[in-house]
């Protein structure tokens, strides 16, 4: 039998990366597409001498062509971290709209099913906790975060329109913060720079107080539940993340007891529209998905600690990033 075909945008990215591992697993033909702008080849280059995977250099904001039949297409490129986003606005937006447009052209003529990943950040700094599909959010669109959280708004807006204009397939997955190996180490996320500082010896740097929170969801949990989105009926967006909340004081508190770690925590001002609060209401991913997380966040800490201990010394250590 002919293996169904997908593509994947943002192939060599974190999330991108274990996409494309459980879809070789599932035995399709998969079709890794990213401009490396944030991805890292490492991350998928145990993949390339598989008969059905092939990689294509592309920024998708410009133009996309793939030969051949397409059975589905999962859209994961975009800048995803705050420091990211911050260096290179206009690509992000760009990502989330010419971007989006043009894999939905492709969806359509290829008569694919499409599922486009948007993110917790389209409910801003919520008004409502937790927060559900429903809530419309709480957004500042010319504030620092703007240009990630409007072109999430927007490319799921435009993915809406495709489906209701054209009665193409769609898909909406929204994020909440995710967790595992393959992070980068220095992209300004919380948890790959609090463990970063445990092993580098330096204490840990939280913004404010502490008191804001976080719920924190297992790279393969997030994986089943964007696998079973995909292949269901419904089309309207569905939060799929972990909705065990935690403090980001007591998260530090964590990781310093996890490492071993002698630092302590320290506190800096926080940015301008850091969200305060975010936990996911799961309830439509439950009863649509039959899906809930699965590992604990011990049990995933301790996975993701083995990753970020065990790389070299020369990565651990060096501070820069690719847009400095």
């Amino acid at each position: 039998m002919q293996r169904k075909r997908v593509l994947i945008t943002g192939a060599a990215g974190f999330l991108g990366s274990h996409l494309c591992d459980r879809f070789i697993k599932e035995n399709y033909h998969v079709i890794g597409m990213d401009n490396l702008i944030t991805g890292d080849l490492k991350n998928i280059e145990h993949l390339f001498k598989l008969e059905n995977f092939e990689f294509y250099n592309c920024d998708v904001s410009k133009f996309v062509h793939v030969p051949g039949e397409l059975n589905y297409i999962l859209h994961f490129a975009s800048p995803a971290s705050p420091i990211d986003y911050l260096k290179i606005p206009i690509q992000t937006l760009k990502v989330g709209s010419l971007g989006t447009h043009n894999l939905l052209g492709l969806a359509k003529a290829k008569q694919a099913r499409i599922l486009v990943a948007s993110t917790s950040e389209v409910y801003g700094d919520p008004l409502v906790h937790p927060q559900n599909e429903d809530y419309w959010g709480n957004v500042n669109p010319i504030g620092p975060r703007g240009v990630y959280d409007e072109a999430k708004r927007f490319q799921e807006a435009i993915t809406m329109a495709y489906h209701t204009y054209h009665g193409l397939e769609t898909r909406i997955v929204r994020i909440f913060n995710t967790y595992g190996p393959r992070m980068r180490l220095n992209d300004g996320r919380v948890l790959p720079a609090f463990i970063g500082q445990a092993l580098r010896g330096e204490d840990l740097t939280m913004f404010g107080d502490g008191s804001q929170t976080r719920s924190f969801c297992y790279v393969d949990d997030l994986v089943e539940g964007i696998y079973r989105l995909l292949l269901s009926d419904y089309h309207l967006p569905v939060n799929i993340g972990n909705p065990d909340e935690i403090t980001i004081k007591e998260f530090g508190e964590e990781i310093l007891k996890l490492t071993g770690a002698n630092q302590k925590l320290i506190s800096k001002p926080l940015p301008v529209d850091d969200p305060k609060q975010r936990k996911p209401d799961i309830t439509r991913a439950k009863e649509i998905l039959g899906w809930q997380p699965k590992v604990n966040r011990s049990e995933g800490l301790k996975i993701t600690y083995e990753y970020f201990k065990n790389l070299p010394k020369e990565i651990l250590f060096d501070s820069r990033h690719k847009f400095e």
